[in-house]
């Protein structure tokens, strides 16, 4: 009779031991998420490098692989021939002119020779004036050939330019054919494998920040007056049977539009036929998986 006694206190102690693990009052239950992201091709061609298995820890901006550029290298490489080739038809004005600018040179001097002889006597004003008429269509001659160089080369830089612009458009497409994660985080999935022929679209890969979770809870109105985004809150994850893990939270983002209670969420009154979304930010500990369910206290 005395061992029936003591085994009842013992199963009674027990009973009371998983009630205050599992009996805890909560104002909201959810479920954990991520943000995922999804890597696709920038580039067509055939994928001659790709490094990286689902599970694996990638950091912000790692290159992780490449799709083929040989095509885009020589591309570029007709296009750099040809600005050499433009580069070289441009011509010197100062050479272009030079036989001009003497003949004008040689005119004045006879200009200046003339004019002291007219003055003299000693030659007629109509020779004068044809050194003077020379002169003038000379001048116009430079004039015009400075514009037909000046044109000619601008025309070339143009050219130059816009073959610059198509070597950029290459240097751009060269870069988006290198893979690489744009966030820090685990690879959850992988889409493709080296050897593949990936088009610009194609999924990759993708990746979520496992280090920061976030618990979607559904609050009722009367709930809603009480909370505020920035808000730190105590989060508990299921960890067994009979323990919960509490975590820091923090609210992010608070829901302004109402909606019908999701099926496979409790809130504190079920009787409440419309809720609001909130989600919770919360730092993972490694314990926490995407798809757990988790509860939070105000």
């Amino acid at each position: 009779m005395k061992t029936f006694k003591y085994l009842v206190v013992a199963t009674f102690v027990l009973s009371v031991s998983g009630c205050n693990n599992k009996g805890l009052k909560y104002d909201a239950s959810g479920i954990f998420e991520v943000t995922e992201v999804v890597i696709s091709a920038q580039g067509n061609g055939e994928i001659k490098e790709f490094r990286i298995n689902e599970g694996d820890v990638l950091e912000a901006n790692q290159q992780v692989g490449c799709i083929d550029t040989i095509q885009l290298y020589l591309k570029k490489n007709q296009l750099e021939a040809n600005i050499a080739s433009i580069r070289n038809k441009k011509s010197t004005p100062s050479v272009q002119i030079a036989a001009i600018e003497q003949q004008i040179k040689t005119q004045k001097n006879e200009q200046k020779r003339y004019r002291d002889l007219v003055v003299l006597n000693a030659a007629n004003q109509k020779q004068l004036d044809d050194i003077n008429a020379q002169i003038s269509l000379l001048e116009r001659q430079l004039a015009a050939q400075y514009e037909t160089i000046n044109n000619a080369n601008n025309s070339l830089t143009d050219q130059g330019a816009s073959l610059n612009a198509q070597i950029a458009q290459l240097d751009d497409q060269i870069n988006k054919s290198i893979i690489t994660s744009p966030i820090k985080g685990t690879v959850l999935a992988k889409y493709a494998e080296q050897g593949e022929l990936a088009a610009q679209g194609k999924a990759l890969f993708k990746i979520a920040d496992v280090e920061t979770m976030y618990l979607r809870v559904y609050v009722t109105a009367s709930q809603l007056t009480a909370i505020k985004n920035g808000q730190e809150v105590k989060v508990y994850s299921d960890m067994g049977d009979s323990d919960y893990t509490e975590h820091s939270g923090k609210i992010t983002w608070i829901s302004d539009k109402a909606e019908f209670t999701p099926k496979t969420i409790q809130t504190r009154d079920e009787r409440a036929n419309l809720v609001y979304a909130v989600k919770i930010q919360v730092k993972n500990n490694g314990y926490i998986k995407k798809g757990m369910y988790g509860e939070v206290k105000f």
